[in-house]
């Protein structure tokens, strides 16, 4: 086992804790003292910064929403003058106004030193050949990955997106042995080498994916690593926080959460209240050390849980499990709770099915009906109508029992789904157009 720095990854738990209280005790001072918008906060929820006497009195402090980065759009909330940005980072706002993250040197000094964490302990380094296939420019994959594998000493092909083909040589031309993308990109990356008559197994060095920027399932990680003969590596993040900054390690049991970095929270999205380690709630999650945008108790609206034990790696912080979905993503058809994640999860389990589906809800007269289209893989596909019945059948089955709701199942042809190059769209909510 390598990591980068060990005196912070195994440090005792009670310091780390020690020195997550000092960060947010000066944090907190910091903001009361200097920021309009979180001393306003701060007077509001009735709570001076002498009333954080330890580190579970975080949880009288006033949460953030993305919302107000939306009103106070572009930068009121800023703590940092102009003279001190470096970098701008604009989210795409398709839905509503963009969120625009300022960063100062050391906030970028801080986002690659928790990347270099991170894919270290993914097993990357020295030597290796990193294909960053995430998007360079106002979204924050592209330049966040390609700094923190240049900090590991790895050598970085910066591909971005698009022009599959071209990057498909260059994975085999140029040795890549490692990728970073999303996992609907990686997805399409291998079925067009398969086009080109290439074999990722077996004609490339590829050997490691860092795969994040949309939810994807366990299941969908065997197929991935199985198909493609790689092991595939989560990575979680959000432009807000800085970009992509915690990935999973070798055990691939969690994303490790830098407790210098940041202070996590799984809370009840409808009670507030905080949940024990191991129960799945609402992503909340303080940046410590962040100057130009800081963030306090900012309520992500991603579903997780937390464990606290230390990993099987040696590390001491904590992690953040698999992604389930987000609060907002989730569907309500006839009163039940649905998470797309459920849908794949359920998908991937059965064999005749390919790596690709869309989910179609839509109202009729009084009630909510959801279709799933989902492509067949090729060695299923039959023009035999009884073979197609008993495997719609069958999806339909495995699906109604995994999400307490009937659904509705179009087979379809294999390669005939949209692809995507950057984050998937697979729900189409047609009750909302």
């Amino acid at each position: 086992m390598v990591l980068w720095d060990p005196r912070i990854e195994e440090m005792p738990k009670e310091d780390l804790q020690r020195m997550q209280y000092k960060l947010l005790k000066s944090l907190v001072y910091r903001l009361y003292s200097f920021s309009p918008f979180y001393h306003d906060r701060m007077k509001e929820q009735n709570v001076h910064p002498d009333d954080i006497r330890e580190l579970s009195d975080v949880r009288k402090l006033p949460f953030m929403f993305k919302r107000d980065l939306r009103d106070n759009y572009p930068d009121k909330i800023f703590t940092a003058t102009k003279e001190e940005l470096v970098r701008y980072h604009v989210s795409s706002g398709t839905t509503g106004k963009p969120t625009v993250v300022g960063y100062t040197q050391n906030d970028l000094d801080l986002w690659t030193t928790s990347l270099a964490r991170g894919l270290t302990s993914a097993g990357l380094g020295r030597g290796d050949v990193i294909q960053v296939s995430y998007g360079y420019g106002l979204f924050t994959g592209g330049l966040g990955l390609h700094y923190g594998a240049e900090r590991i000493g790895a050598t970085v092909l910066p591909t971005s997106v698009g022009n599959t083909e071209r990057q498909v040589e260059l994975m085999q031309d140029l040795g890549a042995t490692a990728i970073a993308c999303t996992p609907s990109y990686l997805l399409h990356i291998g079925e067009v080498a398969e086009k080109m008559g290439i074999n990722i197994k077996k004609d490339t060095k590829l050997r490691t994916a860092i795969l994040g920027a949309e939810p994807w399932t366990e299941r969908m990680r065997t197929r991935m690593e199985d198909w493609l003969g790689i092991k595939a590596y989560d990575i979680y993040g959000t432009s807000e926080l800085s970009g992509p900054m915690f990935t999973e390690c070798l055990e691939q049991k969690g994303f490790h959460i830098w407790s210098d970095l940041a202070l996590v929270e799984i809370i009840d999205p409808k009670t507030e209240e905080p949940l024990e380690a191991g129960e799945k709630g609402e992503l909340t999650i303080t940046i410590l050390q962040k100057e130009a945008l800081p963030m306090i108790r900012y309520r992500i609206g991603d579903i997780s849980s937390m464990e606290t034990e230390t990993c099987a790696c040696g590390r001491t912080h904590p992690r953040i499990q698999r992604i389930q979905g987000r609060v907002d993503d989730m569907l309500i058809i006839r009163g039940i709770n649905v998470f797309p994640s459920q849908i794949e999860y359920a998908l991937m389990g059965i064999p005749e099915v390919g790596q690709h589906f869309q989910i179609i809800v839509e109202r009729k007269g009084a009630l909510d009906d959801m279709l799933v289209r989902v492509e067949l893989s090729k060695g299923s596909f039959s023009d035999k109508i009884n073979d197609l019945m008993k495997i719609r059948q069958n999806v339909e089955h495995r699906l109604r029992n995994s999400l307490n709701v009937n659904v509705d199942v179009e087979l379809v042809e294999p390669g005939s789904l949209p692809r995507f190059e950057g984050k998937s769209k697979k729900v189409i909510d047609k009750r909302s157009l």
